[in-house]
């Protein structure tokens, strides 16, 4: 019976996180530029791989330590690599979108 609501909860978990894939991917159709792209994917695929593992350890209860320490890595390295990915394309000169507003890495060029 537990089992049961377990498994269609988890299940719930796994579509949530194909939602965000699906959402990750018209991200990087519809971005304008690289930054925007790699902000959209970045998010959408940290929360969709989440959710992904946070269903499948509600389905299969003794994978559920193994799935947290995936999911740790996921949180901690994903969002690193996006940032200095970002960083490297900025300073190897990829320009912004030209109807950018705010640029923070100039800003802090410029003190």
């Amino acid at each position: 019976m537990i089992e049961d609501i377990l498994h269609y909860i988890g299940m719930a978990f796994v579509f949530v996180g194909s939602l965000f894939f699906l959402l990750g991917t018209i991200g990087l159709i519809r971005m304008p530029d690289l930054y925007n792209r790699m902000q959209a994917s970045t998010k959408t695929t940290t929360l969709g791989v989440l959710s992904f593992l946070v269903g499948v350890g509600l389905m299969e209860l003794q994978w559920m330590i193994k799935l947290l320490i995936i999911a740790l890595f996921v949180v901690l390295t994903a969002p690193v690599g996006a940032s200095a990915l970002a960083r490297a394309s900025y300073n190897a000169g990829i320009k912004l979108w030209e109807k950018s507003v705010v640029d923070k890495y100039k800003e802090r060029e410029e003190k």
